[in-house]
């Protein structure tokens, strides 16, 4: 009987003991994601372990044939490019079947691959081409122009390849730059397995950066079956079940959540090219999608949208959520009728925490899982009585804490002071040990003397109709009062809609106390945002001070004056990348 037939897939202990016979009769160790690509392509090579799909065309699916052919496609490449063990190179692309490829032909080499959300541009991008010391560069055509705007400042950079996606036109010269396309149309040869350590350096990924340059994160070829194999049986993912991200690739949410499950425990996955709140749902009813993941940066988007008929109609069952909002947790629930499973980690390794579904307070992300220690702690490492904020601290039980800033060992050592991982996340503890988290450290929102819970205002005027999007952001009080905020709500509208200060502020107003009410509105084409989908406030402050025509203010709403102008929408190409 061929390979992959349904009597081998349906006899789980006969595969089994099939892999381990080919994995010792090749020296292979399925932890390494190449490896385990080769495993998988013996005994399931026709399983479509992931679809990329295409709202404009074919979708894209990925056997582990695909997956173990064209990883060592690239690995060739690579090695024709001068890169080898050691040598770093950068991918900038939005979710395609080629950034799997590049993961796993850094698996064959034992290269580093440094993943940069295709959004980001400016000084930005040439700092993390420039400090990750990359040798080549593999982006696609339509963001050819951002390489361009840098090319002076990214000197170490060798070679660059490039392919121009459908419905996406090249932004600069693509007859001078290596073909991607040809390499996934050369003979598929072999490349030999060249790392055996599974501590040595998989992955580089940059966090976000919002207070200063990102930072590289240094990640071994352990992590990925750590992540695949064990954290993900705490998403409480079924074999059967049909895995969804619209989250990208270049960020542990969609690596740790979605793809690494998939490949390590044979579980169908889908994925979008980019996020997309209006045809989620629809996503989910096409490929049958039974769990997916988000963070809360997107949940209010999602919930946001005109309401339908059929969006309960639906085959999910739950969504792994990081940061659901807790002033529309419930209604969340029962509109899409899924279940919220909540969760907390951070992309250094910051503990792991969960909330199962129907377990526990709505708004809390739960308690650590066996692995880790968490607390909530003061200023001087002293623990918080319960309700009282403090820094969220994890370490592992067994083990040292590390955090492996790439060429920034004072950094590293310094997030990992007294053997515990410094979040720099502000949250409490109920008396029963449920942790909620309140907000980053430098982030609070406190008005007149009150914390103002931001997710409770966007809550409220997320349910105006004209609104798409919202981001409540704080601005040093005009009173002057030390730690105190005057209130911003940057808002998105629906395609077609035209600023309505008055209905807005009366929507609040309507809706909320009177301190919670923000006293400006900034209307705005799009919200800055991190790849982790984080409203990043420095560059929503930035537009706040530079735009003042894009303003409205409570002040004119309470004066009856707020059909005397009409602001005008903030259009910025690129703000906050």
């Amino acid at each position: 009987m061929a390979p992959g037939s349904q009597n081998t897939l349906s006899s789980p202990m006969f595969e089994k003991t099939r892999n381990v016979s080919f994995a010792l009769r090749r020296k292979l160790n399925r932890c390494f994601l190449s490896h385990l690509f080769e495993i998988r392509a013996h005994t399931r090579p026709d399983f479509p372990v992931l679809t990329f799909e295409n709202p404009s065309g074919p979708d894209m699916v990925q056997t582990f044939q695909d997956l173990h052919e064209n990883s060592h496609r690239f690995a060739q490449a690579l090695v024709d490019a001068g890169i080898d063990k050691g040598d770093t190179y950068a991918a900038i692309m939005y979710n395609y079947p080629e950034m799997v490829h590049l993961i796993g032909a850094a698996s064959i080499l034992g290269a580093v691959i440094v993943p940069i959300d295709p959004r980001t541009r400016g000084d930005k991008l040439a700092h993390q081409i420039s400090n990750s010391k990359s040798k080549a560069v593999f982006i696609t055509a339509d963001l050819l122009e951002n390489m361009e705007a840098v090319k002076d400042k990214i000197p170490g950079v060798e070679r660059i390849f490039t392919v121009e996606k459908p419905g996406n036109p090249a932004t600069g010269d693509i007859s001078k730059l290596s073909s991607i396309q040809e390499i996934l149309e050369a003979p598929f040869r072999p490349v030999d397995y060249r790392v055996s350590d599974l501590n040595h350096p998989l992955q580089i990924i940059y966090t976000s950066g919002t207070t200063g340059d990102p930072k590289g994160v240094v990640f071994e070829n352990l992590r990925m079956p750590v992540v695949g194999y064990l954290f993900s049986r705490h998403w409480n993912y079924r074999k059967d079940d049909i895995l969804y991200t619209g989250l990208s690739l270049t960020h542990g949410n969609a690596l740790g959540c979605t793809l690494t499950p998939a490949v390590y425990r044979c579980i169908r996955a889908v994925f979008s090219a980019k996020f997309t709140k209006s045809r989620l749902w629809d996503i989910t009813r096409k490929h049958g999608v039974t769990s997916f993941s988000m963070l809360g940066g997107v949940a209010a988007g999602i919930y946001n949208e005109p309401p339908k008929p059929n969006d309960a109609d639906n085959p999910v069952r739950q969504v792994v959520s990081a940061g659901m909002p807790r002033a529309i947790w419930a209604d969340f629930e029962r509109r899409f009728d899924v279940k919220i499973l909540e969760w907390y980690s951070t992309l250094e390794g910051g503990g792991f925490a969960r909330k199962p579904p129907g377990k526990g307070p709505i708004g809390s992300f739960g308690k650590p899982v066996w692995m880790f220690k968490m607390r909530v702690v003061d200023e001087n490492d002293k623990p918080c009585p319960p309700g009282v904020p403090g820094e969220v601290i994890a370490s592992l039980r067994s083990g040292s804490t590390v955090v492996n800033y790439f060429d920034n060992p004072e950094a590293s050592k310094k997030k990992t002071r007294g053997g515990w991982n410094r979040t720099g996340d502000i949250a409490h503890v109920d008396e029963n040990g449920w942790f909620f988290f309140d907000y980053r450290v430098g982030g609070g929102l406190r008005r007149t003397g009150d914390f103002i819970q931001p997710d409770t205002v966007e809550k409220v005027i997320g349910d105006h109709p004209d609104v798409s999007e919202i981001s409540v952001f704080g601005i040093p009080a005009a009173s002057g009062a030390p730690g105190e905020s005057d209130l911003v709500a940057g808002i998105v509208l629906f395609p077609g809609k035209e600023p309505d200060s008055a209905s807005i502020f009366e929507c609040a107003r309507k809706g909320l106390e009177a301190n919670s009410v923000p006293s400006y509105l900034l209307f705005l084409e799009e919200i800055p945002k991190t790849i982790s989908e984080k409203p990043q406030e420095r560059f929503l402050r930035e537009a706040f001070e530079d735009h003042p025509e894009c303003i409205y203010k409570l002040e004119d709403y309470q004066k009856n004056e707020a059909s005397s102008r009409r602001p005008r929408v903030l259009r910025v190409p690129g703000l906050g990348q």
